[in-house]
C-alpha cells in the first residue's frame, strides 16, 4: 500500500511505477532502476527510505571509485560551449 494517495505538491493521483533514476558520485553516474510513487499531474517522484538508503550507497561507492561491480554502459563527456 502506498503512503500517499494524492500527491503532497500538487494533490494529483499518485501511482506505482518503476522508474529510472541517475545517480551521481564523484565523476561516475549510475542509472538504477526502482519502484517510486509518481504523481500522474505534476510528476513529482517519492522514495521508500529502503529506495534513499541504496541511492546513498551506491553513491558512496561511485564516489571512492568502487565501481567493479557495476555494469560498464559506455563513456559521457562534457563539452565546452
Amino acid at each position: 500500500m502506498m503512503p500517499f494517495s494524492t500527491c503532497p505538491l500538487c494533490g494529483g493521483e499518485m501511482v506505482e511505477k518503476n522508474v529510472e533514476k541517475l545517480l551521481r558520485g564523484g565523476v561516475h553516474i549510475a542509472v538504477v532502476t526502482v519502484c517510486a510513487e509518481v504523481c500522474l499531474r505534476c510528476g513529482e517522484r517519492l522514495y521508500s527510505k529502503k529506495t534513499i538508503s541504496r541511492f546513498e550507497q551506491i553513491r558512496a561507492k561511485l564516489s571512492r571509485q568502487e565501481v567493479a561491480d557495476f555494469q560498464l554502459l559506455g563513456q559521457s563527456f562534457q563539452v565546452a560551449a
